[in-house]
């Protein structure tokens, strides 16, 4: 089960990205994110009132409160630069490097001492690769210097906040994500106070904003349900194949055109996803 909960989790998070990268070319990136995590917030109250999940430990070395608010500071670090990042149109720049964000907890779950069969560790390196790929690096046009640093920064606040996801999910993935999205609303009322805006939204952009942090808040829970039932290692990997989706939503929706090396990333992708689940 822990494969199909990171697999599900890469499909709803490239979901949100798709959609949160669409309205980032209108409205602001931090107010994206700022609105749609708040959304995603009365989304959790609603699973945690009906599942009890508030008696969950808190406190201490292996409660969920400290690795939830580092995550959730990283996370809203992240998801804004990927949205800033994608907004500037350069997808194939900054979605591929995001992607890596999973090389950040395969290599502290090594270091902690969590052992890989060798085939899997093969399928998490043809795995990493297919979602590079399958993003559609630009390799051929060069890379400009704000995508990219906007990428490096989406990879790296990802990568953080799945480490303190995966730490804190430990004692309760849901009162993990639910504090994790507290602390995004208060930098986001602390933006908004400070800039005197909540981002010009309408009506009409409220039901995407909620479905972009259901989305986001639903894929979160299933990761770190499925870092509670299986390698960390592995399904941080999985659930970072999420470009995989964000380009395939494009190619249906936007008609978005994809290249060679996307179809060889997809195979490539689901090699690996293969070899993970065989050995």
């Amino acid at each position: 089960m822990a494969l199909v909960f990171a697999l599900l989790s890469a499909a709803l998070w490239g979901t949100a990205d798709f959609e949160g990268g669409r309205m980032a070319k209108r409205f602001p990136a931090i107010a994206i994110t700022g609105v749609s995590q708040s959304l995603g917030l009365l989304f959790g109250l609603v699973i945690v009132l009906s599942t009890g999940q508030w008696h969950a430990v808190a406190f201490g070395p292996h409660g969920y409160l400290w690795p939830a608010i580092l995550a959730g500071i990283s996370g809203y670090l992240g998801l804004t630069a990927l949205y800033a990042g994608l907004a500037t149109g350069r997808m194939g720049v900054v979605s591929p490097i995001s992607s890596l964000c999973a090389i950040i907890p395969v290599s502290i779950a090594i270091i902690d001492g969590e052992k890989i069969p060798i085939w899997q560790a093969v399928g998490i390196a043809i795995a990493l690769v297919g979602a590079f790929c399958a993003s559609g690096p630009e390799i051929s046009q060069g890379f400009s210097i704000r995508p990219l640093l906007l990428a490096v920064a989406a990879a790296a606040g990802f990568g953080t906040a799945l480490t303190f996801m995966a730490k804190g999910s430990q004692s309760s993935a849901i009162m993990t994500m639910i504090l994790m999205r507290v602390t995004t609303l208060a930098i986001s009322t602390v933006l908004a106070l400070r800039f005197r805006t909540l981002g010009g939204f309408t009506r009409t952009e409220l039901p995407k904003l909620a479905f972009i942090g259901a989305a986001d808040f639903g894929a979160n829970v299933l990761l770190g349900v499925a870092s509670t039932r299986g390698l960390v290692s592995v399904v941080m990997v999985l659930g970072s194949l999420f470009p995989i989706m964000t380009a395939v939503l494009a190619f249906r929706i936007l008609h978005e055109r994809l290249h060679q090396i996307q179809y060889a990333g997809i195979l490539l992708a689901i090699t690996g996803v293969a070899l993970i689940s065989i050995f």
